[in-house]
């Protein structure tokens, strides 16, 4: 099954342009036939294309499914970019195909990558949801500081988790996640989480947690933590 994403899918009945272009040109699909369309918030839609267009391609909606593979927790990870951006992005990839809800990239102390390309990154949210056939693309957050992350939860109720490799007692995060409701967790760069951030989100009530014994990269953390949330959601 090949997915379609047009946000605003049920306003225009219409595909965007890539997605049009996509669809006739390369898919050579015409009139007549029958498409799936996601919008990106639970939507999975049943079409009939009308007017195979390469730029804007008309169609009917024949069936829909709301709240499409919803998961019964939401799962908020803020990742520090890596110096070499293609590790970045294909934890991006990765993690989309596994399963979250919102990704704020963070600009840490000892971080080496400090600006990234929204634009990219949200493309890569796209294709790897389609890829991954789920009707959920994750939400892209601007870049701030991890003291401005962590400050913006003081009075948020939901499972805080920072991971980091400083020599302090951690759980691992699959024990100290709970079934359902809200996570957060945060992976930093390549040199680490500060003294001063991790003392600070320690006193926002985030929780130190492990990831298993071996030091893992920045991009394999970030997958990992979303793994590992997803598989405690199984218990």
């Amino acid at each position: 099954m090949n997915l379609f994403y047009a946000p605003d899918i049920l306003q225009t009945l219409a595909l965007p342009e890539e997605e049009s272009q996509h669809c006739v040109k390369v898919l050579r699909m015409k009139s007549g036939e029958h498409i799936h369309i996601i919008d990106g918030v639970g939507g999975l839609y049943e079409a009939e294309i009308l007017e195979a267009h390469p730029k804007r391609t008309q169609v009917s909606i024949v069936s829909e499914q709301r709240e499409y593979g919803k998961r019964p927790f939401r799962l908020h990870l803020a990742v520090a970019p890596t110096k070499n951006i293609d590790r970045f992005e294909w934890f991006v990839e990765k993690a989309t195909e596994i399963g979250f809800d919102e990704l704020t990239p963070l600009c840490c102390r000892y971080s080496e990558r400090k600006v990234i390309k929204p634009e990219r990154i949200e493309k890569i949210l796209v294709s790897a949801a389609k890829q991954s056939l789920k009707a959920y693309v994750p939400r892209l957050n601007p870049m701030i500081t991890a003291k401005e992350f962590i400050s913006q939860f003081s009075t948020y109720n939901s499972q805080l988790f920072i991971a980091h490799c400083h020599n302090q007692p951690k759980q691992h995060l699959f024990n100290a996640c709970q079934i359902g409701g809200d996570v957060v967790v945060m992976v930093g760069p390549e040199g680490d989480f500060s003294e001063e951030e991790v003392e600070l989100a320690l006193r926002k009530s985030f929780r130190a947690i492990s990831l298993g014994e071996s030091r893992l990269r920045t991009e394999t953390a970030g997958v990992v933590a979303c793994h590992l949330v997803t598989v405690a959601n199984l218990k």
